[in-house]
Order: structure tokens, then sequence, then C-alpha cells
């Protein structure tokens, strides 16, 4: 468990720009991934299927569907989302755009793509990542082609937002099928 919590650490400090609260960030990080190895090695077990998004930075469209789907969901599926060469921080138009239709991303943080976090997936959604995704036996992966709203202003990042929700919301009902949640 200190492994992980110092890998995690090491991580995240590489690209850190602001360390106030990277031992926070970094526990966070870490318990993902011991949740995930747990579910991996079967000491955890979920009726919930787990989806896990990616794309480069983590820092845009993976945040805004992991936010989607989690409040859409209700606890119905496990969200998480990673990126491959994860940024600082996230797109604040991405935070903006979010605040608009009343869910809070300021609490998160690019996060890097990990086995685990595949591992434990049950549905991998990427994102423009391209082959920086591990590839394992029994996971449906799918891949979403998205416009980046890196450097994109307010009302095209709405748009991307928009697009990222009607497509949770098909995910979700193959997911979890007719039932309730929230919209």
């Amino acid at each position: 468990m200190r492994a992980v919590v110092t890998e995690s650490y090491t991580t995240l400090n590489a690209t850190a720009r602001v360390h106030t609260y990277l031992a926070t960030l970094a526990t966070r990080l870490a318990h993902e991934r011991l949740t995930a190895t747990a579910k991996n090695q079967g000491d955890l077990v979920s009726a919930a299927p787990e989806v896990l998004f990616v794309c480069v930075h983590n820092a845009g469209r993976s945040q805004m569907a992991a936010a989607l789907l989690a409040h859409r969901a209700q606890g119905t599926v496990t969200v998480r989302s990673a990126g491959s060469a994860p940024a600082e921080t996230i797109n604040p138009a991405v935070v903006t755009a979010m605040d608009e239709i009343g869910l809070d991303l300021t609490e998160e943080f690019p996060k890097p793509l990990t086995y685990e976090s595949v591992e434990a997936a049950d549905v991998v959604i990427t994102m423009g990542c391209g082959d920086a995704c591990p590839v394992f036996p029994g996971k449906r992966y799918l891949d979403w082609h998205l416009d980046d709203p890196a450097g994109q202003p307010l009302k095209t990042v709405r748009v991307i937002r928009d697009d990222i929700d009607t497509r949770v919301q098909q995910l979700l009902t193959e997911l979890v099928g007719g039932k309730e949640t929230t919209q």
C-alpha cells in the first residue's frame, strides 16, 4: 500500500506546477488505484458496471464525461477518468461549462492512466488518446470521436459538453437499462 501511495505522489509530482495539495491528490489517486486493484483481485465485488473515460490530458473530455455519467447514474455505475499524458489542471472553460449545468469540477484533477484502472473497468471509452490505452481481453472498448475543448471558446466547449452528455445518456441506458436516473 505504501508503494502505491509513493508512486502516486511521484507521478503527480512530475506534472504538478503547484504542490500545495499534492499530498491530498496523491492520496485520492492511491485510493482509486487500490480500489481498482482490490476489484481486479476479487477482494471487492460490485454489481455496478465500471466505466473508464480516457483522453490525452484528462483535462476536458474525459472529465466532462465522468462527471456527467456519475451525475446521471447516481451510484448505479462506477465512474473513473484518466489521461495518457495528464495536464497540470483541468481546462478552465470545461470547469465553467460544467458549472453552468450544476456540476462542480473544482475538486477534480487530471489523473494518469494506470493498468489497474483499465483492468478494473468493464467499459473503456477513449477520446483521442490513440494507442496509449492498454487493451485487456474481455473489456468493452469504445472510441468516441469528439473535438478537443483545449483552446476552444466557451461556446464551443458547451457544444462538446452537450455531445458528450447525449452519448453518456445512451451509454447509461445500455448499462443499466430502464432504471430511473437524474435528468
